[in-house]
């Protein structure tokens, strides 16, 4: 397969339209999920153990998944995963359908969904990340990073705008079965698309299998290990990460109990953080931030970020509360956007799901404790939501100054690849 000359080309779009109808569903999921927790057993505990239920398999699984998706198709991987996810989120409507009093029933169902979608996430998203790269010009991965996510941005405008709406509406059992179904759509757009791969030798017999695994599994840890950038970039997500999870748990208690609003305002909330993080990642496809620009820019706007959400803290208005979101939202996508372009730009492709796998498992290994333990912190401070995200926000403030004082973390978002070697051409005679 030769390599594309142009960014919107039929694989690469191919794979964008199935995301983003699949991302469409996966809004309302969201919403119905926690709005339909917190309204059958009213705890935030239960919430934070569902979520971290969802969280946990693709952390643990995380280094495996990517190993998997290094070793074996990734269009398989992608195709397949789709069409399971949408088969177990089918079955959780027909069971709210069928049984609608059942709650404790429903919640043990909706957690076995959510550790099924984990399990698959460990491999989907490694494969995802690493064929991008290899789906677009090599000049515009940046570019491919930035439509994708933008592309998941307008889902979530669309999606989280009106879900609280149609939470109110239609009920968490119509959105469990949109989400299903746009699971499946997905899986069905993926099958047409072609992801070159440069594949292993086979291996013979289960046993020979199964070591050869493992040990590509390692080299995917021994690799990040020897790029002491890289290491210190998956360290520090970790930690910020998990001072950051405590956000996603607590956001609809946030909304209905200490702003006292409507469901209806937690849609537009996630909606302002989409509409930030859409510009923002329009921002980043377009303007290259290089070099040492880069990185102080990744550094000032993950301390702005974190002063943004203790800042939520103080918020006392929902339209208040709307721009922080917005504000957030853009922050964070530009950071983003040029951290995981490094990370692809800078990996050979042979190897890139097994890091990408990796940054999962590490950057997110805190995350399931934080969002556990938001639920427990939240019942003994008397749901004080708002003094949760202000220590939150300062402690991500804290923990962004002191990797910056890092001179490897530094240079690894400052690196840039060489230029390929100019063609020249003979005289003529």
């Amino acid at each position: 397969m030769t390599e594309p000359h142009r960014l919107l080309n039929k694989n690469f779009v191919l794979l964008w339209q199935g995301q983003f109808v699949s991302q469409l569903g996966n809004q309302a999921h969201t919403i119905a999920m926690m709005f339909w927790l917190k309204h059958a057993t009213g705890s935030a505990s239960v919430m934070g153990l569902i979520m971290m239920l969802a969280m946990l398999p693709s952390v643990i699984l995380g280094p495996l998944g990517g190993t998997f998706a290094d070793r074996y198709s990734r269009k398989w991987i992608i195709v397949l995963s789709d069409a399971v996810s949408g088969v177990a989120v089918v079955s959780l409507a027909i069971m709210m359908f069928s049984k609608p009093d059942a709650v404790d029933m429903l919640v043990v169902w909706l957690g076995s969904v959510a550790i099924i979608l984990g399990i698959l996430s460990a491999v989907f998203r490694p494969a995802i990340s690493a064929s991008i790269p290899d789906l677009v010009p090599k000049d515009k991965v940046a570019s491919a990073n930035s439509f994708n996510q933008s592309s998941y941005q307008v889902s979530a405008l669309v999606g989280q705008g009106t879900g609280g709406v149609l939470f109110r509406i239609l009920g968490a059992p119509v959105l469990f079965l949109i989400d299903g179904i746009t699971y499946l759509i997905s899986a069905v757009s993926e099958l047409f698309i072609s992801i070159p791969q440069e594949f292993p030798e086979k291996t013979k017999g289960a046993r020979e299998t199964m070591r050869v695994f493992l040990r590509d599994t390692g080299e995917g840890f021994t690799y990040i290990w020897r790029n002491k950038g890289m290491r210190d970039l998956f360290f520090a997500a970790t930690v910020l990460n998990f001072f950051m999870s405590p956000f996603a748990v607590l956001l609809p208690f946030y909304i209905e109990d200490f702003l006292h609003a409507t469901p209806d305002w937690f849609g537009y909330f996630l909606a302002a953080i989409g509409l930030g993080a859409m510009i923002g990642f329009g921002l980043a496809g377009v303007v290259r931030f290089s070099g040492k620009t880069r990185t102080v820019m990744v550094i000032l706007f993950l301390f702005l970020d974190a002063l943004v959400i203790a800042a939520l803290g103080l918020a006392r208005a929902p339209v208040t509360a709307l721009l922080l979101g917005f504000l957030i939202g853009l922050l964070n996508s530009i950071v983003n956007i040029n951290i995981i372009t490094i990370l692809q730009v800078t990996t050979p492709g042979r190897i890139r799901g097994r890091v990408f796998g990796v940054l999962g498992t590490i950057s997110g290994g805190l995350v399931p404790i934080g969002m556990g333990l938001a639920g427990v912190i939240a019942g003994l401070v008397n749901n004080n939501i708002p003094l949760i995200l202000i220590v939150s926000g300062l402690m991500v403030a804290l923990c962004t100054l002191l990797v910056s004082f890092s001179r490897n973390f530094r240079e690894f978002l400052a690196f840039e690849p060489p230029a390929p070697p100019e063609v020249s051409t003979p005289p003529a005679e």
